[in-house]
């Protein structure tokens, strides 16, 4: 009996030895949680992710509760949270390297972990883990931001190996998710029709999203997510992940489902054409992959990823933004001092802050007189300008209004004197057919020589116009023929080329951190959260078309806010301008229009529409979003944006219908505002002679208004109406 005692106490202890052996890290933020823990062969493993437990105790025993074992036939399948290939893993891998003496294996250990508070909302988690054969280390680092609900992930890889090791690839982040079924919600684009929307379950195997491009990197696919756990996600219900890769070069998106019951993300650089040589000491960084779990839908995802980068992220999310006149669609490349002096004088008219010069106003030996001459020569066309570019500057000054002007140096034109004058700066195989994309090749940003040159075209335009107040920063071509004439290793190029172009706009926003700038690739083909560290905001697409618009500014809600989406009002579209401009409106409002053309009517709609954007807009560029209805499944789409403190909101209602419905019939279901606040709704940016058929007289509970809801009286006559909603 007493042998039998001991015996059990020694299970005891040695039980518990065993528990204290194996270590549990959690990644916490408000609501939600990712739990990692070691397993018997040392290795970290994931054990859970979602919404947060009251008793943080009962974490291990979470592991326990997953009783699919794989017989002897299976895949091994181990939830580890950084996968390396070539030892035990079939599957996709995070990583894959071959070693300096020529081995593929690679085993990825855990060694320790600390955890560092930033500040009282972020906390830094590092897990250090190493290869127990070779000197090979990946540090995993976990940015938790805990009002938010946000975490940034990303890897840093390094190795004391005698002699190079090649990084064959190299994944920000693995993200293994259990359940029954998963459905990937992505969009897919093409020019003049970006952010177009899928939703389809994952099925057996591996579903891929991914760039070869070079530049423009999201022209056919975005690098943002939304993935619904056990089934279909709605706006306001079900379990989801909303993830976004922040780099702005070639990305990768892998979703291999395994098991039956697993699903794995492997998000990162795309490493087609990268195998990457690594020295001795040398740290590979790669980008962050930026992630949100919400257990109630879509919408709290949104939310979540737009508070995070107003706050942490987006260049100067937190600040005010100019509304512009663009003079593109005015003029094209049909301009001269005398039409741009008109302009600055219908910016002031219109009540806009700044006249935003775009292409065409450059080169002299080969004139940019259209798209096939003069890029990369960014002196004044003495033409068209005869005094400069610092004329136009000061006309806008003395008129009260700001000047910003478009730039577009990453690329060059065949017929200028910069290709004459440096081949060698310009991206291309030295064997093969140059082939041009809108008439242009790309500079080769892995060269020095030409990042400075680049520094240099900002700056001296800056020389020219010290007041400058705004950039239109384009890109318009992809990399063909990627070869770089002065890099070493090519299989570098792809890497190299990014982080060029971030020591650009690292110099640039060093010497002008406060000048705001838009980010531009032949409409929305470069948008991401890398780009956006230096960018105020980004240009979604070069269809303005507002019918089209609602479907591309909707989608892209989804995953950036509202402050950094430019909306211009244009010729584009047969719809009226208080359709234009309410669709506009939805963002951050600007115009490219003829404003001597339009009529009396249209004019004074526009003056007063400027007017009332100005009194709301820090709503909608600082409130939280709410999508009421969406323009896929209903006649009428609604968005509305609440300030933080719920006594302030605005709706946007757009008729949608093609067919035989002519009005919205049921009322609109609001969401955001407080349930025991009393409010007043009232119908705003009417167009001169309309009157409302709102009664903004009537007072309405919260509780009523998302309950119940109000019927905003959209219809085939009335094709749009901004509402305004105030506590009393």
């Amino acid at each position: 009996m007493k042998k039998k005692y001991l015996y059990s106490i020694f299970l005891l202890i040695m039980t518990h030895e065993a528990s204290m052996a194996q270590q549990q890290i959690t990644i916490e933020t408000k609501r939600n949680v990712l739990v990692l823990s070691t397993d018997a062969d040392h290795a970290l493993v994931s054990s859970y992710f979602g919404k947060k437990i009251a008793n943080k105790s009962e974490y291990p025993v979470i592991p326990t509760l997953d009783k699919y074992l794989p017989g002897s036939d299976d895949l091994y399948n181990k939830r580890e949270a950084y996968v390396a290939s070539g030892s035990v893993n079939l599957l996709e891998p995070a990583l894959s390297v071959t070693h300096a003496d020529g081995n593929k294996s690679t085993v990825l250990s855990f060694q320790s972990f600390k955890e560092t508070l930033i500040d009282n909302n972020r906390k830094l988690t590092t897990i250090v883990l190493k290869d127990p054969k070779y000197n090979f280390e990946v540090r995993l680092q976990y940015l938790a931001y805990f009002e938010e609900d946000v975490v940034e992930q990303w890897s840093e890889i390094s190795h004391q190996e005698k002699g190079t090791v090649v990084l064959n690839k190299f994944a920000s982040a693995n993200l293994s998710l259990s359940g029954k079924k998963f459905y990937l919600k992505n969009q897919y684009s093409t020019a003049m029709r970006e952010m177009r929307s899928e939703e389809q379950q994952l099925l057996h195997g591996l579903r891929t999203l991914d760039s070869k491009l070079g530049t423009r990197t999201n022209l056919l696919h975005s690098s943002s997510f939304m993935l619904s756990i056990d089934g279909p996600s709605a706006e306001d219900t079900g379990n989801i992940i909303a993830g976004s890769l922040a780099w702005t070069g070639n990305f990768r998106l892998d979703f291999e489902t395994f098991d039956d019951y697993y699903l794995r993300i492997t998000a990162g650089i795309n490493n087609f054409s990268s195998n990457y040589s690594l020295k001795a000491g040398e740290n590979f960084v790669t980008p962050k992959f930026v992630y949100t779990y919400s257990s109630n839908g879509k919408g709290l995802a949104s939310r979540n990823l737009q508070n995070w980068a107003r706050k942490y992220q987006l260049m100067d999310g937190a600040g005010d933004r100019a509304t512009l006149l663009n003079n593109w669609e005015t003029t094209y490349f049909d301009f001269n001092d005398e039409k741009l002096n008109s302009l600055v004088q219908d910016t002031k008219n219109l009540g806009v802050d700044v006249f935003l010069l775009d292409d065409g106003w450059f080169g002299n030996k080969y004139p940019r007189n259209g798209s096939t001459a003069g890029l990369g020569d960014w002196q004044f066309n003495k033409q068209k300008l005869k005094n400069g570019i610092t004329s136009i500057g000061k006309e806008a000054t003395t008129n009260g209004v700001k000047f910003g002007i478009w730039l577009e140096p990453e690329m060059v034109n065949p017929k200028s004197e910069l290709y004459e004058q440096h081949p060698d700066w310009i991206i291309r195989q030295p064997e093969r057919k140059e082939y041009y994309m809108r008439n242009q090749l790309v500079l080769d940003l892995t060269n020095k020589k030409v990042q400075d040159f680049i520094f240099n075209v900002v700056d001296e335009t800056f020389a020219q116009v010290p007041d400058l107040a705004f950039i239109k920063w384009d890109c318009n071509s992809l990399i063909y023929n990627a070869n770089s004439p002065t890099l070493k290793n090519q299989d570098h190029f792809y890497i190299e080329y990014v982080r060029g172009l971030n020591s650009v706009l690292e110099r640039i926003r060093k010497k002008y951190p406060k000048v705001p700038m838009m980010l531009c690739a032949g409409g929305g083909s470069r948008v991401d959260y890398a780009a956006l560290k230096y960018f105020t905001e980004f240009w979604p697409s070069d269809n303005t078309n507002p019918f089209d618009r609602i479907f591309i500014q909707w989608e892209y809600s989804y995953y950036f806010p509202s402050i950094a989406v430019d909306n211009h009002v244009t010729d584009m579209g047969k719809q009226p301008i208080k359709f234009k401009t309410d669709v506009a409106m939805m963002g951050k409002l600007g115009y490219d229009v003829k404003v001597h053309e339009l009529s009396e009517s249209d004019l004074l709609f526009s003056q007063n529409a400027v007017k009332a954007y100005n009194g709301f807009k820090e709503i909608v560029w600082h409130g939280q979003q709410y999508r009421l209805q969406d323009p896929y499944q209903h006649d009428v789409a609604s968005i509305s944006y609440v300030n933080d403190s719920k006594d302030q909101a605005v709706v946007f209602n757009y008729f949608m219908a093609t067919r035989t419905t002519t009005r919205q019939a049921l009322p609109i279901i609001l969401k955001g505002l407080d349930a025991n606040k009393r409010y007043k709704l009232e119908e705003i940016n009417l167009y001169p002679g309309s009157k409302s058929p709102i009664d903004s007289s009537k007072v309405y509970s919260g509780d009523f208004l998302m309950n119940i809801g109000f019927n905003p009286e959209v219809n085939d006559r009335r094709t749009s109406v901004v509402i305004k909603i105030s506590s009393i």
